[in-house]
């Protein structure tokens, strides 16, 4: 572990620089925080709240029908093209999958979460993206960046988590699981394949969670392990998932092996907003 004061200074601009990133990333023109509405399509046509059009679904595709001078855009190409109207087919989509196309100032997210299809406006001049003021954290401490070891499963674990939504389900791909030390305890934790290749990510709580940082989730990303499986888990860079800041997010749940018995303080916090609320 760090111990010179040089070091831990070393320590703390590099996580600042870190999560300063992390907030600009988060605060995106189109990001989380800017979702004005959540619509679920099912099978009987409908129009949605801030976003052009008439949806449904059908053999598992979304079907969308753009009236008269309606206008939607997917990568830059107009897809009503004439403006007289037009039907647009989008999927079947794997799930988590799904595609953002453009409505004027407007991105509209249509994807694939628990099987089901979603429709999520984003608009920069949301209230909850406009009034963000960023996310308390922890102080750095270099002593929740802990070593620890991966230890794949014989076969990949096909594993269910509830949602922050109730009545979906998510299911994630776990290879294996992270052992380590901390708070004096041999503690572990399922790992779900990252979105960098061969980088794990692992949902958890812990003796914090519902006291000083959000009470369903945090989040943390884990570089690829090396050959020998060893890997480092720096808390410091848990971070919070969009349910902790809007009630229009399907985020996962951890594991319920995932429930660490010791406290984490480290990482994010729970949000302003969550807290005054």
């Amino acid at each position: 572990m760090p111990t010179s004061t040089h070091t831990e200074t070393s320590f703390a601009a590099a996580w600042a620089e870190w999560h300063d990133d992390h907030e600009r990333r988060r605060a995106d023109p189109h990001g989380f925080l800017a979702v004005t509405h959540l619509h679920w399509l099912g099978a009987e046509p409908a129009r949605l709240d801030g976003a052009p059009g008439t949806w449904r679904v059908e053999d598992d595709a979304v079907r969308l029908v753009l009236g008269p001078g309606e206008s939607l855009q997917q990568d830059g190409r107009e897809l009503n093209h004439d403006g007289g109207g037009a039907t647009v087919v989008f999927g079947p989509f794997a799930e988590r999958g799904g595609v953002n196309l453009a409505a004027g100032d407007t991105v509209v997210e249509l994807a694939k979460r628990g099987g089901e299809y979603i429709v999520r406006p984003r608009h920069p001049r949301n209230p909850l993206l406009r009034e963000y003021r960023g996310t308390p954290a922890y102080a750095p401490d270099p002593a929740f960046a802990v070593e620890g070891t991966f230890v794949p499963f014989a076969e990949p674990r096909a594993t269910t988590v509830g949602a922050a939504v109730e009545g979906i389900q998510h299911v994630y791909e776990a290879p294996g699981e992270v052992r380590f030390r901390l708070g004096g305890r041999e503690l572990a934790l399922t790992a779900f394949n990252g979105h960098a290749p061969g980088s794990l990510s692992v949902l958890f709580t812990d003796q914090t969670s519902g006291k000083t940082t959000y009470a369903a989730n945090r989040s943390l990303t884990i570089a690829a392990p090396g050959p020998d499986g060893s890997v480092i888990l720096d808390f410091n860079r848990a971070v919070n998932l969009p349910c902790a800041y809007t009630d229009l997010a399907t985020c996962p749940l951890p594991p319920a092996e995932n429930r660490l018995p010791v406290p984490v303080e480290a990482g994010e916090k729970t949000p302003t907003e969550r807290q005054d609320a």
